[in-house]
């Protein structure tokens, strides 16, 4: 007997007739019959007796049944913990953010999806570039959310979404700033620099050699944090990723994209024999969702 026929033995059984089986099952009739006479012809006697009150078991069919329950309850159990893991019921996510992310972003999409999975457990951690692929092969993290897919490490990807550079100052410096600020405007304006930081102050530095252009560099600031504070305490502007500067944003502070727009990618990295599970691939939909605004 395969799977199909003990599932119709046990629903007619319990159930008492075809008809309530069917309806059980959320099937037709006549497939319930049909797959109950395969069964009976694949094991060679009867399982139930038709009468005029409808289907009365064999004591062949009460022996059975008592092999069958056990089966069907296994079966049960596993599609219970099949809707377990897609609901995510007692699971934990794993999730390490570079702290541009970590700030703004990833906190919406927590917060939003545990409206609709409660039982999900995060366990979340900020990291820096450098350490992304660490955090990963020493079994820290589950998924690292980062701008670049290391070219070199054997790491898999997928790609959430993309950002913007922008320009996070205060308003008192340039209160008449346009929408979008080419680098040229910066002249004349102190820079807290974040080009040592990774990935977006590569891109930033290319950006000014190849337009030539040199600013007034009064600060080196590794970590985006300490940038966003510099320029909150007057000490200059700074150019990071458009995360950070809508997290930093406060009074006084103000924030505009570059002029040609400077964009990366955002992408999930896990391990290639560790791939997001069905719950953590639902959960980075939902942080896509934030990161492109909707």
């Amino acid at each position: 007997m395969k799977l199909r026929h003990i599932e119709i033995f046990h629903a007619v059984y319990t159930n008492g007739s075809v008809t309530a089986a069917a309806r059980a099952l959320n099937i037709s009739q006549p497939s319930v019959s049909k797959t109950l006479r395969h069964a009976e012809s694949l094991l060679g006697f009867p399982l139930f007796e038709r009468t005029n009150g409808g289907l009365v078991p064999t004591e062949d069919a009460h022996m059975l049944f008592e092999e069958v329950r056990e089966i069907q309850d296994r079966v049960y159990s596993l599609r219970e913990a099949g809707r377990n893991l897609r609901r995510g019921a007692g699971r934990t996510l794993r999730i390490s953010a570079l702290p541009s992310l970590a700030l703004g972003a990833l906190p919406i999409a927590v917060a939003r999806f545990l409206r609709t999975h409660q039982d999900v457990k995060f366990d979340l951690q900020t990291v820096h570039h450098d350490d992304l692929v660490r955090k990963l092969y020493e079994r820290e993290t589950d998924i690292a959310i980062a701008y670049e897919v290391p070219p070199t490490a054997p790491v898999g990807s997928r790609w959430l979404s993309e950002g913007e550079l922008a320009v996070l100052y205060r308003e008192e410096d340039m209160p008449d700033a346009p929408p979008r600020l080419e680098l040229s405007h910066l002249r004349g304006h102190r820079l807290v620099s974040v080009a040592a930081s990774g990935p977006i102050g590569y891109i930033f530095t290319q950006e000014l050699e190849r337009l030539g252009i040199e600013l007034d560099e009064v600060v080196s600031a590794r970590t985006f944090y300490i940038a966003t504070a510099l320029v909150r305490a007057g000490v200059g502007l700074t150019v990071v990723d458009s995360f950070t500067a809508q997290a930093s944003l406060g009074p006084g502070l103000a924030m505009r994209p570059l002029k040609p727009s400077l964009a990366f990618d955002v992408h999930a990295l896990f391990l290639i024999n560790r791939p997001p599970t069905a719950l953590a691939t639902t959960f980075l939909k939902t942080l896509a969702k934030v990161i492109d605004g909707s």
